[in-house]
């Protein structure tokens, strides 16, 4: 088969062989890693082959035959496979992200040659009548290659280039093969990295959660042009439906396990914008969201999505008996009691809960390894949770815009009905042994626990052990804001001028050529800027999110912070004015509404003349701002 392109590997190929059939294997199973039109594939047990039974698989034209069944003459260094199978036989099935072939199946046999170490692809394609044509002309094979002393090389072999077909999904280009696939192999092969986590979507048969995403995906889709919400519209829109895809193909798979005809219900704690509450009510699962704080895109979603704004405190009283589904997304401090009250609230309820911010039940989750990721870590923690809690658990990753994808599961118990009370008390230790010792910090807040119950009016008097652990706090109703912008005008005002004063006073001459006549002073580390306040205004900032930093990145008009340093704004600079085509030019009426810092308080006043600086030089200079004012929140609501 003739060569098309050929990479070099990266140093001595310390990985080598086996890196190369790891990276294989990446693309054979999870090719939507690399080719973003796929939502991923199906494929048969591989199981190994001889000469012979390949001849008889493979019933097709010679040249192809000969290409690939004639045997070498030796064997490639470092060969680890048995010699009396050289080849292993499977076929996997393309899943499109977009269904565009109709019953039309795209296929590919794969076949693994350990003697030469290479692999090839022989696509074919089947109809609905189960009738099959080979596509010869897009038959490829990957080959290792070992070359003199220590070097290695990976060849992109191709039957016939001239016939080559390609509709960017199932048949890609060659071009694409040949500088995306090939070197992205090659890193795989010479890393090695094993994933902490499972592969995505390992407890879902792909082709249908492809199908329902795609569907749900259109019809959703109107929500990001309606968004009221401050937050990235289609991040949040996009990864709600696919997690609303996962939870129907899931629950979908359970009914058809279980011979249900019902769908599931469901209870949303910490539902957030709601979004997710919307989808699923929308397409026939009775259920409902709680919050602690109402969105301004409840109102929007109409009376068939039932959503309830009040605190969440673990306790008998928000228990869910008659609920099949509990639901965690991103629920925060509520994500280790989650597994807690699905397991209390009755022997059929089961959960499902996407981890993201690390809490522990009463406080912050602490770190106790440190050869794990703190993800992994906390996910493991969740799971042990989980475990200790009777479920059998189940780890899945999901396929959204989030670096915190990988989700739990528990749809049965580890222990029968018989053994609740010794699965109770299991429970109820593990949740007093994660109690903070005396003096340790604890999640507050403001909301106390008078809150109405979740299937019914609080009973006052239940007894004393009602509540499962004193000292947890849900959230605050009001949502804190803590960017430096809440911090006295005039304190602010003050850390900015003495930064900034010491950077002048270290003048230094940076090479940047013409602007150098106007002191644009030194540069100091963000650390070596905290040494230079006192330690009362550093606890200050210290309770703000990004403390001192963020207060220097807000004010971005005197300062530039870049790779950790701190430096003081020339403006007549493009980099440091941050002139960026692509943006939208300022407003006008954005211009000359706020002081202009340099012309107030550097000792050569402002290095822009008026008419070209953004700021006003001087009182006469401003103009009152056209921004509407921000509506002020009544801390009292």
């Amino acid at each position: 088969m003739p060569k098309l392109f050929d990479i070099k590997f990266p140093g001595a190929g310390k990985t080598l062989p086996e890196g190369f059939w790891s990276a294989v294997d990446v693309w054979i199973k999870k090719p939507h890693v690399v080719n973003k039109r796929l939502c991923g594939v199906t494929e048969t047990e591989s199981r190994a082959v001889d000469r012979e039974a390949l001849l008889f698989l493979l019933d097709g034209p010679q040249d192809v035959l000969s290409s690939i069944s004639s045997s070498s003459s030796r064997a490639s260094p470092g060969q680890t496979h048995e010699q009396e199978k050289h080849w292993s036989f499977s076929v996997r099935t393309f899943i499109p992200k977009v269904t565009r072939y109709g019953t039309l199946l795209h296929k590919e046999i794969i076949l693994k040659d350990f003697d030469r170490q290479q692999v090839t692809f022989l696509p074919f394609e089947e109809d609905s009548d189960g009738k099959v044509s080979l596509k010869r002309g897009n038959l490829y094979q990957l080959q290792l290659h070992h070359q003199d002393c220590d070097e290695w090389g990976l060849e992109l072999h191709v039957l016939d280039s001239d016939a080559w077909f390609s509709d960017g999904v199932a048949y890609p280009n060659l071009s694409w093969l040949s500088t995306d696939l090939l070197p992205k192999l090659v890193r795989w092969a010479t890393e090695c990295k094993s994933s902490e986590f499972r592969s995505t979507l390992s407890l879902l048969p792909v082709e249908k959660y492809s199908v329902m995403y795609q569907q749900l995906k259109e019809k959703y889709k109107v929500m990001v042009k309606v968004w009221p919400e401050v937050t990235d519209p289609e991040k949040f829109v996009y990864e709600d439906v696919a997690i609303a895809t996962y939870l129907l193909v899931l629950w979908a798979e359970e009914r058809a396990e279980k011979n249900l005809n019902a769908r599931q219900s469901f209870v949303d704690l910490g539902c957030g914008n709601g979004l997710l509450v919307h989808i699923l009510s929308n397409e026939g699962h009775p259920g409902k969201g709680i919050d602690v704080r109402k969105r301004k895109i409840w109102d929007m979603y109409g009376p068939q999505t039932v959503l309830e704004e009040k605190a969440i405190t673990p306790s008998e009283n928000f228990l869910f008996p008659v609920t099949d589904w509990l639901i965690g997304n991103h629920s925060d401090e509520l994500t280790p009691w989650i597994p807690v009250i699905a397991a209390r609230s009755s022997y059929s309820c089961r959960y499902f809960v996407l981890p993201c911010c690390f809490f522990d039940f009463y406080a912050k989750y602490q770190r106790r390894q440190c050869k794990k990721s703190q993800y992994k870590e906390y996910i493991d923690f969740i799971t042990e949770v989980s475990q200790v809690s009777g479920f059998h658990t189940e780890e899945d990753c999901l396929r959204i815009p989030s670096t915190k994808r990988v989700c739990l599961v528990g749809q049965s118990r580890n222990y029968q009905l018989s053994d609740e009370d010794e699965a109770e008390q299991r429970r109820a230790h593990y949740i007093h042994s994660r109690q903070p010792s005396s003096g340790a910090p604890v999640q507050r807040s403001e909301i106390g626990n008078s809150v109405d119950c979740c299937h019914g009016d609080r009973d006052t008097d239940k007894p004393p052990d009602s509540s499962w652990g004193e000292g947890f706090q849900p959230r605050d109703r009001v949502e804190t804001v803590r960017n430096c912008a809440a911090l006295p005008r005039d304190f602010v005002d003050g850390v900015v001028l003495q930064v900034a004063n010491v950077l002048l006073e270290m003048t230094e001459d940076d090479g940047r050529g013409p602007s150098s006549d106007w002191n644009r002073g030194g540069s100091l580390s963000v650390s070596e800027v905290a040494g230079l306040l006192e330690q009362e205004t550093l606890q200050l900032l210290k309770n703000e999110c990004g403390g001192l930093q963020t207060l220097l990145k807000n004010n971005h008009q005197v300062f530039r912070v870049e790779g950790g340093r701190v430096y003081i704004r020339d403006w007549r600079d493009r980099k440091s004015s941050r002139v960026d085509p692509k943006r939208k030019p300022v407003a006008l009426g954005a211009l000359k509404t706020r002081s202009c810092w340099f012309y107030d308080h550097h000792p050569q006043r402002c290095p822009l003349q008026a008419q070209h600086c953004a700021f006003a030089h001087g009182p006469d200079d401003l103009r009152p701002s056209t921004r509407p004012l921000k509506k002020m929140k009544n801390d009292a609501l």
